[in-house]
């Protein structure tokens, strides 16, 4: 595509890329639920912890654009979604300029957490800005140097699922942290396929992922561990007592994460487009479905 071929508008719309959304939102479902069945349900700072999270998620989407394409990691090879700063539909001023503004509206949004949660929400939400910028941009980058997993674990993860319900509850339980995993490895996963797709190309331009480090067959297992530790923590939630028996909801979506794992086996190149897509889809029905067993009454 170029610039004589689409819109301005469709170009931001593929530089925020939308697909990548419910990453950001499932979290925060997650969260809410547990706060909801604990008594703990706020409304406003869960409507302001979506806006923090879909901010940040675009964000993150603009930085990765324009700071792929400084370092030399966007080209014509490019096997994922075009990348706008890449292939010139929109400037790299811009881009950056829309990547600042971005991450001050999620500051603002964020504000009313830090008002509701305090330091520790303060503390988070700095931390989350920096890890924003510095996942492709700074002197080290973390996806340049194996450490994308780390990030998304804990931001998407730990951060997004425990903090969706420390600013409602005003506490932190075992059990926030526990439904967390599943969250986090799920989405951990999005970023697991991505490098797979594009561990060539991210060998010659010096990005030194996890993918690059362990190689196709050890980034193959990767996908598997972390889809398996997602599937076995319902089942373990509810044999502690941290939560009902409807948690095994989730895994009615079994059948998706095995064709999955087939496809990581068997695709290589833009072949897996379609299992980044569905690894996305994926996280999202299966938080849906968690959401919905911690809800549903059980005693």
């Amino acid at each position: 595509m170029t610039a004589a071929t689409i819109s301005p508008a469709r170009a931001w719309l593929l530089a925020a890329r939308p697909r990548t959304l419910p990453a950001a939102l499932a979290p925060v479902i997650v969260g809410t639920a547990l706060a909801i069945r604990d008594g703990a349900f706020a409304p406003g700072p869960a409507i302001a912890a979506v806006l923090v999270a879909l901010l940040l998620q675009i964000g993150a989407n603009f930085a990765n654009d324009v700071f792929d394409f400084r370092r030399g990691a966007d080209t014509a090879e490019r096997l994922g979604p075009t990348r706008v700063t890449q292939s010139g539909l929109i400037a790299e001023r811009d881009v950056l300029a829309a990547t600042i503004a971005v991450i001050i509206l999620a500051a603002i949004a964020g504000f009313a957490l830090v008002l509701r949660g305090g330091l520790p929400i303060l503390l988070l939400g700095i931390a989350a800005i920096i890890a924003t910028l510095a996942y492709t941009g700074g002197p080290f980058p973390l996806g340049y140097n194996g450490l994308g997993e780390v990030f998304v674990l804990i931001f998407f993860g730990f951060v997004a699922v425990a903090g969706t319900y420390y600013v409602q509850a005003l506490r932190l339980t075992p059990t926030a942290l526990a439904v967390a995993i599943p969250v986090g490895a799920l989405v951990t996963n999005i970023l697991v396929v991505n490098n797979l797709r594009d561990l060539e190309t991210d060998c010659r331009a010096g990005k030194r992922t996890l993918a690059v480090r362990f190689g196709r067959a050890g980034t193959q297992a990767e996908y598997f561990v972390l889809m398996l530790v997602a599937y076995l923590t319902p089942p373990i939630l509810f044999l502690v007592g941290a939560a009902g028996p409807w948690v095994m909801l989730t895994w009615l979506t079994l059948p998706l994460a095995a064709r999955l794992v087939r496809q990581t086996r068997r695709e290589t190149g833009r072949a897996l487009n379609k299992t980044l897509g569905g690894t996305a889809q994926l996280e999202l029905f299966f938080s849906i479905l968690l959401a919905v067993g911690i809800l549903l009454p059980w005693r």
